[in-house]
């Protein structure tokens, strides 16, 4: 397909998902790097209760808190 064909589908709003290749898209800034971090064990235990009680996972919540201040930081 040309681009003009292309920029007139997504122009007039039609899917055009099925004319992508989506396989090879990336996301520079999201990738993950791995990171250690020592933690207090009372921090960790006060970590594990909150992921509990929200039913997710230790990981998840330190990352959501983390993003959360830093996105506080830039605003």
């Amino acid at each position: 397909m040309k681009a003009k064909d292309f920029d007139r589908k997504f122009d007039r709003e039609v899917d055009i998902t099925d004319d992508l290749d989506l396989s090879t898209v990336r996301r520079p800034t999201q990738a993950p790097r791995r990171v250690n971090v020592d933690f207090p064990v009372w921090m960790i235990d006060s970590l594990d209760q909150e992921a509990a009680r929200l039913g997710v996972t230790r990981q998840s919540i330190i990352k959501v808190w983390i993003a959360e201040r830093l996105e506080k930081r830039t605003s």
